[in-house]
């Protein structure tokens, strides 16, 4: 079984919370499918956590990259990811590979074209040109960047978002994240733990600061607030 885990995003309480689910179902390996420090309270514990994971592929999420490309100067989120990471782990992370395949099955961020433009769980205009960058012989495209758990079908690949496990964006504040059972089958699961704490551990740790106030609100209502 496969443990599809997408956007910790520094959350180590909700990440903890979703490990004793996986493994109280016989998850044996893993797919650690990017941004999985900044933002949360936790940058450096979650990425132990997570290098903890026996059999465990890792791909590279925007905000990953964000840790070595800023997105603009002085840009606070990553300088505080940064020093509690520090500047190994934060290029490590900064140089995961873009995707991981197995077979017909392909796990990217949020999509085969970039790590920023991704599907949603209605259809959008959009979504044209990112189906016809999917390879042929993909059966099964695995992503996450909207922290929207959701599957369906479209030309006959299987969309699947496990969800956030950090940072859910669908109004339920527990942790998301899927199983795939032996038989291929995928399971979305929701765990519930303390986020009203990892919000007030947002700016605990790094300070009252305008991201940090934002960070702390998605935690509480599991809605992308903006910065």
């Amino acid at each position: 079984m496969i443990g599809l885990l997408y956007d910790v995003h520094g959350n180590l309480a909700a990440l903890d919370a979703v490990l004793e689910d996986a493994r109280s179902l016989g998850v044996g390996r893993w797919i650690v499918g990017g941004d999985v420090a900044l933002f949360g309270p936790e940058p450096a514990g979650a990425v132990a956590r997570l290098r903890d994971l026996a059999g465990a592929s890792w791909l590279r999420g925007n905000t990953d990259r964000w840790l070595v490309e800023e997105p603009e100067p002085g840009w606070e989120p990553g300088i505080a990811a940064r020093s509690a990471l520090g500047d190994a782990v934060a290029d490590e992370l900064g140089a995961l590979p873009f995707e991981v395949s197995e077979g017909d099955v392909l796990y990217v961020h949020a999509s085969t074209v970039d790590d920023l433009r991704s599907f949603l769980p209605e259809p959008a205009e959009s979504e044209g040109e990112l189906l016809d960058a999917v390879p042929g012989g993909v059966r099964r495209l695995v992503f996450g960047h909207t922290h929207l758990p959701f599957r369906r079908e479209a030309r006959g690949i299987e969309l699947v978002n496990p969800g956030s496990v950090g940072f859910p964006f669908d109004g339920d504040p527990r942790a998301a994240w899927a199983a795939v059972h032996d038989d291929g089958g995928v399971e979305h699961r929701r765990v519930a733990y303390d986020h009203e704490a990892s919000a007030a551990a947002v700016l605990e740790r790094f300070g009252d600061h305008a991201w940090t106030r934002v960070m702390a609100e998605r935690l509480r209502t599991a809605r992308p607030a903006g910065l």
